[in-house]
């Protein structure tokens, strides 16, 4: 067995400097320890507030104007809750089960009925901002249609529209499709969104008078997978809305957002 190694001059001379080093500190009275320090270094802890209960039966809750039926320009007058401006549009005219005929509900989807009482009291411009066929040319709350994809309330730019170039309100709005079995809402597009959603023209929609929405196709089965893909109709089903998905349908050769998803949903069936 080896011997160990006799410590060298260097760890001689080491030892005594850390000896003489120590009795240095001590003649200073530096020999405080580190827990030591830190209670001296470490301020006081402040003492913890008592959680109380507040009794809110006894505090007065708040309400807005709105709830108070309040309204903030006066101190006497008091506003209706949850009134629209149909209502509010001619204080002195009040509305009656008789105001609508059934000839009234019976209008398409793209010529609904248009309350006058509320054309006075908006302030509607006529004025174009472009001719475009898309989406429309300006925003209308009371002449424009609200288009079920986009859902842009604006008037067409077709040139042939009497609705939304002369604002004939018994005339149907040219520049929005109207389902021949529902004549609903859900049947009103744009031409935009009819041609990029659906891969249908405005020129043929508008020749055929047995044209169909994607939900009653769906309800007849007549065109299976074939659905309608706005956002409001695919959060219903539970499906992810597909958002700007045109350029991907036509990147992989599809007509239309549409067809791209009932090939999707084709092949996700069969598997």
């Amino acid at each position: 067995m080896g011997r160990f190694p006799a410590k060298s001059d260097y760890e001689d001379m080491r030892n005594a400097r850390i000896s003489e080093n120590q009795a240095r500190l001590a003649s200073l009275g530096l020999q405080k320890t580190i827990s030591e320090l830190r209670l001296i270094t470490t301020p006081a802890k402040s003492p913890k507030r008592k959680w109380q209960k507040v009794d809110y039966s006894s505090v007065p809750l708040r309400r807005s104007n709105r709830l108070k039926q309040v309204n903030p320009n006066s101190s006497d007058a008091s506003i209706s809750v949850g009134r629209s401006l149909r209502f509010l549009a001619d204080p002195d005219t009040e509305l009656s089960d008789g105001d609508v005929s059934e000839e009234d509900e019976k209008r398409p989807a793209n010529a609904p009925l248009v309350d006058w009482r509320l054309c006075r009291s908006a302030e509607v411009s006529s004025e174009r901002r472009c001719m475009s066929k898309g989406r429309g040319s300006v925003y209308d709350p009371v002449f424009g249609i609200c288009c079920h994809f986009c859902r842009q309330k604006k008037l067409c730019g077709e040139e042939d529209c009497k609705r939304c170039n002369d604002l004939d309100v018994d005339q149907p709005c040219l520049g929005k499709t109207d389902c021949s079995v529902c004549h609903s809402t859900n049947g009103v597009l744009c031409r935009a969104c009819l041609k990029i959603r659906y891969g249908e023209e405005m020129e043929e929609v508008r020749n055929n008078k047995q044209w169909k929405c994607p939900h009653c196709i769906e309800e007849e089965g007549s065109k299976p997978y074939w659905i309608c893909n706005s956002s409001f109709c695919l959060k219903k089903r539970k499906m992810v809305p597909t958002g700007i998905a045109i350029y991907r349908a036509r990147e992989m050769g599809y007509e239309s957002v549409a067809h791209l998803l009932m090939d999707e949903l084709q092949r996700k069936d069969k598997r």
